[in-house]
């Protein structure tokens, strides 16, 4: 590849549904080069919808680039933090939201994805035949399992499991995290809200995103499928395929300095889940 191209070549598809039990969904999305990001509004009464589809309207300012860096998404993090706490009465007012995704970043000319995380929605990754879950989860059960209080197997039938401890706006200050991962052609990112991931064992979902080669296909699935196993709340689902990165010399994508989701201690020193917050977030 050229060094004008792009960073990561991408195909997408995206898929949303307010879900069974849902008049109002709640989830906003953005599936735009350079960035690829669900979030997860919470409030009721229509409060949520505005608050997460006022981070998403920040974040579109951002759409055309080729790339972004780690201050471009920080500093939208806030500006978007900004607008949803100043949300009027009757307007969104005391809402919040969640952020998963990535972005694609340029890092001394290779493509990495730059992963950023507030909330329990989820940012998962398949690269040569690995599928694993990129984000950690902000919320009560996650800390729970963390601190070994609570199995593994449990968390998805836990009372709590809604009960998060970061979030944008709904009195949270707490900030994002963040990963830097190198890209390798051939990787198959999913971003979702809960409403995927709280309906579809991680199996499933890494089932599905093997069954369906279009990112599109792949995504009306999941939702779909979520819908069939219930289809309690709102479900987002992005799916990006990188089919080219650029990278330096041999063409490896892999890093000596970088490992592969080593958390960006400059933007972020609390990787680790933080201490359970009184009454959730």
């Amino acid at each position: 590849m050229s060094p004008q191209s792009p960073p990561i070549t991408v195909v997408f598809g995206a898929a949303t549904d307010a879900g069974l039990r849902r008049r109002v969904n709640e989830d906003s999305y953005i599936a735009q080069t350079p960035m690829f990001l669900v979030a997860d509004g919470m409030g009721g009464h229509q409060a949520g919808e505005i608050a997460s589809a006022a981070v998403v309207d920040e974040f579109a300012r951002l759409a055309g680039r080729q790339s972004l860096t780690i201050d471009d998404v920080h500093t939208t993090v806030a500006a978007a933090r900004r607008r949803v706490g100043a949300l009027p009465a009757g307007r969104g007012a005391g809402a919040g939201t969640t952020l998963a995704g990535v972005v694609i970043a340029d890092v001394d000319g290779e493509g990495y994805w730059l992963t950023v995380n507030l909330g329990d929605s989820r940012t998962y990754r398949l690269s040569a035949g690995v599928f694993e879950q990129v984000s950690v989860d902000h919320s009560v059960v996650q800390e729970l399992v963390d601190s070994g209080q609570l199995a593994a197997d449990a968390a998805q039938r836990d009372t709590r499991r809604n009960v998060i401890t970061r979030a944008i706006g709904a009195g949270s200050d707490g900030e994002p995290d963040y990963w830097l991962i190198p890209a390798e052609a051939g990787d198959r990112i999913l971003v979702c809200s809960d409403g995927l991931s709280s309906e579809l064992e991680q199996d499933a979902i890494h089932g599905i995103l093997i069954a369906e080669a279009d990112p599109q296909a792949a995504a009306t699935r999941l939702v779909h499928e979520a819908m069939v196993r219930g289809g309690r709340d709102n479900i987002t689902a992005v799916v990006v395929d990188a089919t080219a990165v650029r990278t330096r010399g041999t063409g490896s994508c892999e890093s000596d300095t970088v490992p592969a989701g080593t958390p960006l201690d400059d933007i972020d020193g609390d990787t680790l889940p933080r201490a359970i917050a009184s009454g959730g977030f």
